[in-house]
């Protein structure tokens, strides 16, 4: 079964940092592009930041640049999102998706997706 489960969530205060992994079973994400995308209450999902299969290419949101850094490890079959300087409005719940193609920020092209992960940042 092809599966994809987002780990690394939690609560912290604004101005802190977490970890976010994305880590595929059933299927190997080496010809896969990531993105990952979040959902505030409320608030349509948009796209965060995506990579594509090798790591070579990455996309940010303007909302996360210079604050967020995607990378994957293939040998782990795991993709991360690195998030630092982290503001009350990136509370959201973070999913991970995967794509057979190139890496795009437009969720509807992705055809796997895991469950989400709750991000909660306030003081």
């Amino acid at each position: 079964q092809l599966q994809l489960v987002e780990s690394g969530g939690g609560w912290v205060q604004p101005g802190g940092s977490l970890r976010l992994s994305c880590a595929a079973s059933g299927f190997t994400l080496d010809y896969y592009a990531i993105g990952w995308f979040r959902q505030a209450p409320g608030k349509e999902r948009e796209g965060v930041s995506c990579i594509d299969h090798r790591g070579g290419s990455t996309k940010y949101a303007e909302s996360v640049k210079g604050r967020f850094t995607i990378s994957r490890d293939n040998a782990k079959n795991t993709v991360y999102l690195q998030m630092n300087s982290l503001k009350p409005e990136d509370t959201a719940v973070y999913y991970c998706a995967a794509v057979w193609g190139m890496a795009t920020m437009k969720s509807n092209r992705y055809d796997y997706w895991g469950q989400g992960t709750q991000v909660t940042v306030s003081s």
